[in-house]
């Protein structure tokens, strides 16, 4: 009996350490997929940052309408000076999205004109496997 459970506490902790370890890969592709989407917006290239969303972002807003959203939202905060995640969140459900894999990332941010903000980039993976931004925000 103690070797039946004993065997069985040992199973859950492999498929356990698996999954975060899967987890922990996703999180870190996430991220450099955030950085670089990021980079194209902080240089003021929006149309590129909605041309390398993903197809749910892409599906929910047009690419004119996302570049004015930017332009009235971003310019004013000015150039950024610093950015630091917070977090990153590995989650397979989003309030009003398909179920899928998803990181939540949060920066501190610091802009020109605005000395402290929260930024969220919310990569996901499409199917061809890799990851593209579904959302941004400011705060």
């Amino acid at each position: 009996m103690k070797f039946r459970f004993r065997a069985a506490l040992l199973s859950t902790a492999l498929i356990c350490t698996s999954a975060f370890s899967g987890e922990s890969e996703s999180i870190s592709q996430a991220k450099e997929a955030a950085s670089s989407w990021l980079k194209l917006v902080d240089s003021g290239n929006y149309a590129a940052s909605w041309a390398q969303a993903s197809s749910l972002f892409k599906a929910a807003v047009t690419e004119s309408s996302w570049e004015s959203a930017l332009k009235s939202s971003r310019g004013s905060l000015g150039a950024i000076r610093t950015r630091e995640v917070q977090s990153a969140i590995f989650t397979r459900t989003m309030l009003g999205a398909p179920d899928g894999e998803y990181v939540v990332i949060k920066y501190v941010s610091h802009f020109e004109h605005k000395a402290s903000a929260i930024e969220t980039v919310t990569p996901m993976i499409e199917k061809d496997g890799s990851w593209y931004v579904s959302g941004y925000y400011v705060k």
